[in-house]
């Protein structure tokens, strides 16, 4: 295990240190936590995303995919207009996670913000995750969250209107509606977005600062040091660090 673990070390060390500090937002320092070990799966993988369950979390603001009693909860912190947070979801550790999920060795719990719309002008953060939320209602909400992050806009093109996010949600088979529409078109998860903004917000304050960055991961409770953050978008990487905490391994990047 502790070679296991000094394996990882050196290989993020090599990959990411040195790496350009890539995120939207503030800067953070790591806190402590401390990854769990593997825990049997003995249920079938999901066929699909549309099999995996969606519920949002008693706290009222974060959205949780998989399955509950997954050895590893990770939890990301992402705004819809962040272009590094494409980067994740499309060719970093994103598509890992997605595999991860479909074996029920991973649940990700999602805290979306919405800070780029008053850094950059213009309302479609919030507006995609008003959607992304009225998605959990349908079940649809991974398949969704997907396809928002493949077809993001540039960063500073407030393209996430409601047009834009009801011709996409038509791609999502299940997802359009009436109630689906109507919640897009009158915002009716406000009170979602603007708490799940206060949960991103307060989740830097500790650092003197609004917001620990997007995107940012928690691997059970255990935050990646942004000196580290490289490591998101390195598929492979990500996925040998995944193993190496499955396996029993010490979440914390340089521990055994």
């Amino acid at each position: 295990m502790k070679h296991r673990g000094r394996r990882l070390a050196m290989a993020v060390s090599a990959c990411v240190l040195g790496a350009a500090m890539a995120s939207c937002g503030s800067r953070y320092h790591p806190t402590a936590g401390v990854g769990t070990g593997q825990q049997a799966q003995d249920k079938p993988a999901y066929v699909s995303a549309a099999d995996v369950p969606e519920t949002v979390a008693a706290d009222g603001t974060t959205v949780v995919v998989g399955d509950p009693h997954a050895g590893i909860a990770v939890h990301l912190y992402e705004d819809p207009r962040c272009p590094y947070c494409k980067d994740f979801e499309t060719s970093g550790g994103g598509p890992v996670l997605t595999k991860w999920i479909l074996q029920r060795k991973v649940k990700v719990e999602y805290t979306l913000a919405s800070f780029l719309d008053g850094r950059l002008g213009g309302v479609g953060s919030k507006k995609a995750v008003n959607a992304l939320r009225a998605a959990v209602d349908q079940g649809k909400f991974a398949e969704y969250h997907a396809l928002l992050y493949r077809n993001q806009p540039s960063e500073a093109v407030d393209g996430f209107t409601d047009a834009r996010l009801l011709q996409l949600a038509g791609k999502v088979e299940g997802l359009r509606s009436a109630s689906f529409d109507t919640a897009v078109k009158s915002m009716k998860y406000r009170n979602f977005v603007d708490a799940s903004e206060k949960v991103f917000d307060a989740a830097g304050e500790a650092n003197g600062h609004e917001g620990p960055g997007t995107p940012t991961a928690e691997i059970n409770g255990y935050r990646i040091p942004v000196a580290y953050n490289g490591l998101l978008y390195d598929a492979d990487l990500f996925g040998a660090y995944l193993t190496h905490v499955f396996l029993g391994g010490d979440a914390r990047i340089g521990r055994s």
